[in-house]
């Protein structure tokens, strides 16, 4: 058995979850905050067989869309102006784990 932990931008949770819910997959998910650009995210932990891994990958690779997104970066502090310029960032798409479970109880 395994353990996906998948971390999607908010704005894929719900075609993702409604996609997971399709293929009778028991999917738990949690609110999350990412550290880089501090955007919600939607944790997915997602308990399956070994040999149902590669179709939840395929499901979370189709639906977790990678967008550009602008920051603003503060480099060069100290010269003229403030220093500060919009910068380009790739967001979304999914960061996924999968963990070997060495015990499972559902109660």
């Amino acid at each position: 058995m395994k353990l996906i932990i998948a971390v999607v931008q908010d704005r894929d949770s719900n075609r993702l979850s409604r996609a997971l819910v399709r293929e009778n997959l028991r999917v738990t998910k949690l609110a999350s905050t990412g550290g880089f650009l501090r955007e919600g995210n939607t944790t997915f932990l997602i308990g399956v067989d070994d040999d149902q891994v590669e179709k939840v990958l395929r499901i979370i690779r189709e639906n977790s869309r990678i967008r550009k997104s602008w920051i603003t970066s503060h480099m060069g502090a100290g010269t003229e102006g403030d220093g500060s310029y919009p910068v380009e960032v790739q967001v979304g798409g999914a960061t996924v784990f999968v963990l070997s479970v060495e015990r499972f109880e559902h109660y």
